[in-house]
């Protein structure tokens, strides 16, 4: 029985760039070992065979929405069914990982009993497939110390759980903003630790470009967007790694150092994770961010006389 098990659902592999970033991504999550089992989901075109080439596991099965749009929940079902790993992660398929991914988590599971473990990116300009002979590491992490760039803590493209986790997800469109918030919302909402392991897990997102999207629009002006965070519960449950309440450091997890941002952030959500109360959220919202609630409350109102 393995480890770990990692699922993701790639983009159609028909755009040579997206074709070529992709395997670059799973070619390197092959390279964690025998304790990873790794499953591509979905039916685009291209993933049965980029599956075959690098002779993991392909459940082309997926349930998708109106617009076509694989599901989240359809996809972490069958990352869940595939085997009986205690531990699961989806994992963007554009994501370069290191060995240090598995001897992470390795660390947490040592640790913490219930767990999501998340963390930024690097993002970096991939224009040609990479040589992962021995010693691509070092060479890779040269590339990404002079050209890489840190990501904003917003956005996450990995997400690491035991399979007790996460068990009933809803029916998010893959690709579109709002279900990686919900993650991180989901997991405060259940008292599990959010864990920040940007400092012991590297990641690497290849630059790309969005025209695989309708019109070629960026993933979070998409109407599916809008209705993955509505599914979430509204903006009050749109979390971002700054909401992460532990940190990985060397293999150690301890409490993010104290701030009066971290506090005044902490005030303000406490009604949703501590109580589980969205109406108190909405006005300990308004309390701290006035101006920002006073410009939701216009949007509404105007949306609402819009519809009459």
């Amino acid at each position: 029985m393995p480890f770990l098990t990692i699922f993701s659902a790639p983009k159609p592999f028909t755009d040579p760039h997206i074709a070529t970033i992709q395997r670059n991504a799973i070619h390197s999550w092959t390279k964690l070992g025998a304790d990873v089992q790794i499953v591509l989901v979905g039916n685009e075109t291209g993933v049965g065979e980029a599956a075959a080439d690098a002779g993991i596991g392909y459940e082309p099965g997926v349930e998708l929405n109106a617009e076509g749009t694989p599901l989240i929940s359809s996809i972490f079902a069958i990352g869940r069914n595939v085997n009986d790993s205690p531990y699961l992660a989806f994992i963007n398929a554009d994501i370069i990982v290191f060995p240090e991914f598995l001897s992470a988590l390795r660390s947490v599971a040592a640790q913490k009993e219930s767990f999501l473990l998340v963390g930024q990116r690097w993002d970096l300009d991939v224009q040609e497939g990479l040589d992962f002979s021995t010693g691509w590491e070092e060479k890779l992490h040269q590339r990404l110390s002079s050209q890489g760039r840190l990501h904003p803590p917003a956005g996450s493209d990995y997400f690491i759980f035991p399979r007790a986790c996460f068990t009933d997800v809803p029916r998010f469109a893959v690709g579109r903003a709002g279900w990686d918030n919900w993650m991180i919302f989901k997991a405060r909402w259940e008292h599990w630790p959010v864990i920040d392991a940007t400092h012991d897990i590297q990641i690497i997102h290849q630059d790309h470009d969005y025209s695989h999207l309708p019109g070629g629009q960026p993933h979070y002006r998409l109407p599916e967007t809008f209705e993955n965070i509505r599914l979430a519960g509204g903006k009050r449950a749109i979390f971002h790694l700054e909401d992460c309440d532990w940190l990985l450091v060397d293999g150690k997890l301890s409490r993010p150092p104290f701030g009066w941002a971290r506090l005044r952030r902490n005030l303000e959500v406490f009604p949703l994770v501590g109580l589980h109360s969205f109406a108190l959220a909405q006005c300990s919202y308004a309390l701290f961010l006035p101006q920002k609630a006073y410009v939701e409350l216009r949007r509404w109102l105007k949306t609402l006389g819009n519809k009459r």
